[in-house]
């Protein structure tokens, strides 16, 4: 009986994402979400009050982008991920 292992690859992007100490996850301006859509994301998935996910949402039309979190890259990816299946353009820096 042999021991089977799965190889599993990673871009260089995703190896120096994952050694950096800190990563930002970036909400983007797109044509697609409403201000209200974007606030409500906010306010639910990262838990922002209703006032602070304004600002950003008018962050994010004025300067085209925002940095709306911090923290390790796994964790930026989990939220990368929720908040795409939402129809968000979001990236991890």
């Amino acid at each position: 009986m042999g021991t089977q292992t799965a190889e599993e690859t990673f871009t260089l992007e995703e190896i120096l994402a994952s050694v950096k100490e800190s990563n930002r996850l970036i909400l983007w301006n797109d044509e697609t979400n409403t201000f209200e859509h974007v606030i409500h994301c906010l306010i639910y998935h990262l838990q922002y009050t209703e006032k602070q996910a304004e600002k950003i949402a008018w962050k994010v039309h004025t300067e085209g982008k925002c940095a709306v979190l911090e923290g390790s890259y796994t964790e930026m990816e989990i939220y990368r991920k929720i908040l795409k299946a939402e129809g968000l353009t979001v990236s991890v820096e």
